[in-house]
């Protein structure tokens, strides 16, 4: 039984484990939106929230905190003065994982996690006027 045991292993060891979600997580909140397999995908939603929860505090320790997990300072800059004022009347629920099918290779179900509130720029195709 698997009472009271928490994460996935991925079938990694634990420093390898630690590394890839770190680097998940940091491309998550740099690009605001990426595309892994959905058991990645559920385990980094957790952790990004913790970051997002951390980031609406703002206080020196949380900053600590979160440097101590994202070694990018840059990102770490991002989610502090941009991130986390978008959710600051947010209770929660900071990411979205949407399912995409499975992968060609190995048939892993893939999908897209991204921030609540990303906007994709997109461009309009241009109309030519035709007046006649």
């Amino acid at each position: 039984m698997k009472h009271k045991v928490v994460g996935r292993k991925f079938g990694r060891n634990p420093s390898h484990r630690k590394a890839m979600l770190r680097n998940i997580v940091t491309s998550l909140l740099e690009h605001e939106r990426i595309v892994t397999t959905v058991p990645k995908a559920k385990e980094v939603r957790r952790i990004t929230e913790k970051m997002i929860t951390l980031g609406k505090r703002g206080d020196l320790h949380a900053r600590r905190q979160v440097l101590s997990y994202i070694r990018t300072k840059d990102v770490v800059a991002k989610l502090f003065d941009d991130l986390s004022p978008q959710y600051a009347d947010r209770q929660g629920g900071y990411t979205r994982i949407i399912r995409t099918g499975t992968r060609y290779g190995d048939a892993a179900p893939m999908a897209i996690v991204e921030l609540v509130g990303y906007e994709e720029a997109y461009e309009e195709p241009a109309v030519a006027d035709e007046e006649e």
